[in-house]
C-alpha cells in the first residue's frame, strides 16, 4: 500500500510493512533529498508534547502538593513525562495490531530522543526561571514557567524531529503502524 496520500498529508512515498514481514520502520528519507515537512514535524512534535505535558504536570502537582523537595519533584516530573509519552505511541502501535514487545520497542525507538530533549530544555527553563523552583501550585509563576518551557521545548523539539524523520528515525518508524 503506498503512503503518498498519508492521512497526515504528507508525501512519503512509503510502502507499507507487510504484517508478520518483521518490518519495523521505514527507510532513510535523507535518500530521495526532500526530508521530513514541517507538518509532519509539528504533528510529531504535538504528540509527544502531549505525553510529556500530562506526565510533568502530574508530576510537579504531585511533588509540590504533597511538599516534595525540587530534586524528588522533577525526577517524578521527568519519570512521568517519559512514562506518558511513550505510552501514547505504545497504545497506538498496541492498536495497530503490533505485539506488546514489538511496540515497545517502537515506542522507544520514536519517542527516545524528541523527549529527552523536551524535558532538557523544559525542566531548564523552570530551573533558570528565578523563583519558579519555590513557587507552588497557586502561583502564577509556577504555572507560567511550565508552560512558558513547554513553549521553548516545543520550538526548539520541532526541528529536531523534522530532521530525524527525514532520515527515518523518531516518528517516522510509527508511519509504518498507521
Amino acid at each position: 500500500m503506498d503512503h503518498s496520500t498519508h492521512r497526515t498529508g504528507t508525501a512519503h512515498g512509503h510502502t507499507a510493512p507487510v504484517q508478520g514481514h518483521g518490518h519495523h520502520g521505514h527507510q532513510e528519507h535523507g535518500g530521495h533529498g526532500k526530508g521530513a515537512s514541517w507538518p509532519t514535524a509539528v504533528k510529531a512534535t504535538l504528540h509527544c508534547l502531549t505525553g510529556c505535558a500530562i506526565g510533568e504536570i502530574l508530576g510537579m502537582v504531585i511533588g509540590t502538593a504533597l511538599l516534595w523537595g525540587n530534586v524528588p519533584t522533577m525526577i517524578l516530573a521527568i519519570s512521568l513525562a517519559f512514562l506518558f509519552g511513550y505510552s501514547f505511541t505504545l497504545f497506538a502501535v498496541v492498536r495497530a495490531g503490533l505485539s506488546l514487545k514489538a511496540a515497545i520497542k517502537v515506542a522507544l525507538a520514536a519517542d527516545t530522543v524528541s523527549i529527552a530533549v523536551m524535558e532538557l530544555v523544559d525542566n531548564a527553563i523552570i530551573a533558570l526561571t528565578p523563583g519558579a523552583m519555590d513557587a507552588h501550585l497557586s502561583d502564577g509563576l509556577f504555572w507560567s514557567a511550565l508552560l512558558g518551557g513547554f513553549a521553548v521545548a516545543f520550538v526548539i523539539t520541532t526541528p529536531v524531529n523534522k530532521w530525524m524523520i527525514g532520515r527515518g528515525k523518531g516518528h517516522a518508524v510509527v508511519h509504518a503502524y498507521h
